[in-house]
């Protein structure tokens, strides 16, 4: 799976409240939490933001509670991939259970800055800045974890493997 978008790039420890904001915590719809998405931390997030963007960040991405609209805030809003030197266990188990892709890459994260297009191949896990003409490379995705986000996240993936299962 091949993605490509222009960066916005933050710091470390962006945690689940300024993803998401705890007090839109009462709405589950995608695009009702697309609507709110990173305002705590960059007013302007949701007029850049395009369909297929990237966010990149330090460490520690998505810290803080084990909401899953922040993931779910993110892929709303078109954001096609998180990539950052460290994640959040629980924010990286949210983002595969929902499809949004995620990518421990800190070389890609120290040769890009906001603004930048990336191509990123989850398949083998190389992140390419067309911006500034560098390749990183990181883990590629496991088949088990390309199938969730292929899936739709773990819900869709479960869904269609019930399917299957002769009654």
């Amino acid at each position: 799976m091949r993605l490509r978008g222009k960066v916005h790039k933050y710091g470390a420890d962006v945690n689940t409240d300024v993803i998401i904001p705890a007090r839109y915590l009462n709405v589950w719809q995608p695009e009702l939490l697309a609507q709110h998405c990173m305002e705590d931390i960059d007013e302007e997030f949701r007029a850049r933001v395009r369909p297929g963007d990237i966010v990149v960040a330090t460490s520690n991405f998505g810290c803080g509670s084990s909401r899953e609209h922040a993931p779910i805030a993110l892929k709303a809003c078109g954001v096609s991939c998180v990539i950052a030197c460290s994640f959040a266990r629980i924010f990286f188990r949210n983002a595969i259970d929902t499809a949004l892709p995620v990518l421990e890459c800190p070389e890609a994260v120290a040769a890009c800055e906001s603004g930048d297009e990336l191509e990123v191949d989850l398949s083998s896990g190389t992140v390419k800045n067309i911006t500034r003409g560098t390749t990183s490379t990181s883990k590629p995705y496991p088949e088990f974890m390309m199938s969730l986000i292929n899936a739709g996240g773990l819900v869709e993936y479960t869904k269609t493997r019930l399917k299957r299962v002769p009654r």
